[in-house]
């Protein structure tokens, strides 16, 4: 049997699967937290990731693997292979005015046109904006910049810090994927290079970034395995789902995510749909909330009962909850882009004032949104056959009954899984036979 590994770097934990190359099947596992925040000192994943790799059983027999990771967050490093600050996350929204400054100098349009995607707070562009305007001396010390999966790629590849690392500080040795680097703010999906003019007018300056690797390419680790380029978590999401053209992921995690494999690129200049790019060649465009499953944590604390308890309680309500509307902006919200925004609880009335009814417009109110980015889609051309409907939110029996009203389409709900991790497995298994 030929191993591979598959790596889930996430917002909140580090998911580590083992795989059967040839079937994909789960032979062993392992996991470990990441501290919370909106910014976080990568040493944190690496931690992480070589704990969840120990607890899968060590890497000895795996012949390939590759890490799937989530999106956006800065990792400046200096010419020694430091990181220089932690990592501001892509949850972090500090650099909403970096944003709209950026597309004040550059134009909506003509950032979508060269990158498929307008500045939001999100974007690792922004963040190195903010950098250079409210930490310059850091900001003067940046040599190279990085996503988290392509640090923690170079990482377990045997490069780091001086001292720290048997291979060294390497910066040239940094790679990526087409999939996280199209979440930049400063690749171009056209032609698959770095658009340094943005680079330069983020930063202050140019800096060294990942090289950018194909669907089928493969770097060596210091034992000689192939790694994969990995992915960023949603086009990750996808290749482990085996998702395809007509196919939309709706995932309800930490952030609510619609995404749809599509054979052409998306552009947007209202920013609403991220033109971004799959790790197989195709493309990923997506609508993203900041505000998901939470929503639920939320209104099932304030009720004081348990998710199962919150579930019946929202199917005993009617659709509509009597007039009841929650407006789910609890963290602000990136799309629409409103990163001071708060919720609004609306149409109370002593008669829609429930808890039934409670339950259900947070359940309502949280897929709305979800239903708004599949529309966005919808208005770019972009073909809707199925919903997928993944990540924690969709174990929610009221979600998975009410989810085909709100976003009027058929859906189906995969078995649960560590689709990120899958994907990852997926690709190194991939490139053994490249």
């Amino acid at each position: 049997m030929t191993l591979v590994m598959g790596v889930d770097s996430s917002t909140q934990s580090c998911k580590v699967l083992i795989a059967d190359a040839a079937t994909g099947a789960v032979v062993r596992e392992g996991r470990a937290t990441h501290p919370g925040g909106t910014e976080v000192d990568p040493a944190a994943w690496w931690e992480a990731l070589q704990a969840a790799i120990a607890g899968a059983g060590g890497l000895d027999d795996v012949e390939a693997w590759a890490i799937g990771g989530q999106q956006h967050g800065m990792v400046a490093l200096d010419e020694a292979g430091r990181v220089i600050r932690p990592a501001l996350l892509w949850n972090d929204t500090r650099s909403a005015g970096a944003a709209a400054d950026l597309t004040a100098e550059f134009g909506a349009e003509e950032l979508a046109r060269r990158t498929g995607l307008v500045p939001v707070a999100s974007f690792t562009l922004t963040k190195l904006r903010w950098l250079r305007d409210s930490e310059p001396e850091n900001a003067a010390r940046v040599a190279a910049v990085a996503l988290p999966h392509d640090w923690l790629t170079w990482r377990i590849r045997g490069f780091g810090p001086v001292g720290e690392s048997p291979r060294g500080p390497v910066l040239d040795e940094l790679v990526t994927d087409r999939s996280d680097a199209s979440g930049t703010g400063y690749w171009d999906p056209a032609t698959g290079g770095y658009d340094r003019e943005l680079l330069v007018a983020a930063l202050g300056r140019d800096a060294a970034l990942p090289r950018v690797l194909g669907p089928d390419e493969w770097v060596e680790d210091e034992a000689g395995r192939r790694v994969g380029g990995g992915a960023g978590d949603n086009a990750g999401a996808a290749l482990g789902l085996g998702a395809g053209p007509g196919d939309v992921v709706v995932s309800i995690g930490t952030s609510g995510t619609v995404f749809a494999v599509s054979d052409e690129r998306t552009i947007d200049p209202t920013g609403t749909v991220a033109g971004f790019a799959d790790c197989t060649g195709r493309f990923l465009p997506l609508v993203a909330t900041l505000n998901a499953a939470r929503v639920l944590d939320a209104v099932a604390g304030l009720l004081g009962v348990d998710h199962a308890e919150l579930s019946r309680l929202a199917l005993a309500a009617q659709p509509g909850a009597g007039g009841l509307a929650l407006v789910p902006y609890f963290e602000g919200e990136r799309t629409p882009n409103l990163p001071d925004a708060t919720a609004a609880l609306t149409g109370m009335t002593l008669a829609s004032t429930t808890r039934e009814n409670l339950a259900r417009a947070a359940v309502e109110g949280m897929l709305s949104g979800l239903a708004a980015g599949l529309e966005a889609l919808r208005g770019l051309g972009v073909p809707l056959d199925r919903a997928l409907l993944i990540g924690g939110g969709a174990q929610s029996e009221a979600v998975r009954a009410i989810a085909p009203l709100v976003l009027g389409l058929a859906v189906e709900v995969p078995v649960p899984g560590e689709y990120v991790a899958l994907g990852a497995a997926r690709q190194a298994a991939a490139v053994l036979d490249a």
